[in-house]
């Protein structure tokens, strides 16, 4: 197999042409920058298509290969003896709360629901590509299709994240196409997302980085969580205006770190 083949294979350029399943453009998502963000990844994508011609083989799709960025105020890294087993973009929205009486009250996070999609190969073989992903992914509107594309991507669903109560995330990584375990988890550490982070389709901040570790009736061996690469998804700074409950949208990167488990 060449390796532009693979590319465009997980990347899906081959199948721009496919509009009557494609999730829709969201004009208003990150105005300033958002047809700058889809041109960039075209144009990123089609130099490494280019590239690829020329290549003997494809690239392999070694995840020891691949490493997480660094945060401005680094999270610790993860544990001895795990190593990398999934790599994921999420796509969905912040849930928060307000207190209608109050305008003054800060919005109450209460949790997230995101759709994973499978970025392993993007991780271990293009780190540039898989930068811009996040960004890339809140230029589209969630819709329906958006349950089995990730804007113009053919990166496949691997899994979906929750909330099982407003203090445990859980990442279900068991799906048709893949069976890699199922986690709830707890925040251990957190940092801000750096200041030039993508902004949201409101222009809202970057929510937090944060690594978090999995609890008791985890599967898969699945022992450490980290989301970077964070996109929008920050509340107001206060209930001024707000519904009683509202989402707000966002995109992350999702590294899954396995190994023996616990006692």
């Amino acid at each position: 197999m060449y390796a532009s083949t693979l590319l465009v294979s997980f990347l899906g350029a081959s199948t721009v042409i496919a509009a009557p399943t494609w999730p829709s453009f969201n004009r208003d998502a990150a105005k300033t920058d958002g047809l700058n963000t889809v041109s960039e990844y075209f144009n990123m994508l089609a130099s490494k298509v280019e590239v690829g011609k020329y290549m003997a083989a494809a690239p392999v799709c070694d995840l020891s290969k691949a490493q997480m960025a660094a945060a401005p105020t680094p999270l610790p890294p993860p544990s001895a003896g795990l190593t990398l087993k999934h790599v994921a973009i999420g796509r969905g929205t912040q849930n928060y709360t307000c207190d209608t009486t109050n305008a003054t009250a800060v919005p109450t996070a209460v949790g997230a629901v995101a759709t994973l999609f499978n970025a392993s190969c993007v991780a271990a073989t293009y780190p540039d590509l898989l930068q811009l992903l996040p960004k890339l992914a809140l230029q589209f509107n969630l819709t329906t299709q958006e349950n089995s594309r990730m804007g113009p991507t053919n990166l496949i669903i691997s899994g979906h994240h929750f909330f099982e109560d407003a203090t445990t995330p859980f990442f279900n990584l068991d799906t048709n196409q893949y069976n890699l375990g199922e986690a709830p988890c707890t925040k251990t550490n957190s940092t801000n997302a750096p200041d030039d982070a993508p902004k949201g389709q409101q222009g809202e901040k970057a929510v937090a980085w944060l690594k978090l570790k999995t609890e008791s009736g985890s599967t898969g061996n699945l022992q450490e969580v980290y989301r970077i690469n964070t996109a929008g998804g920050s509340p107001p700074a206060t209930c001024q205006g707000q519904p009683a409950a509202f989402e707000v949208q966002y995109s992350a990167q999702y590294w899954f770190w396995e190994g023996e488990s616990r006692s």
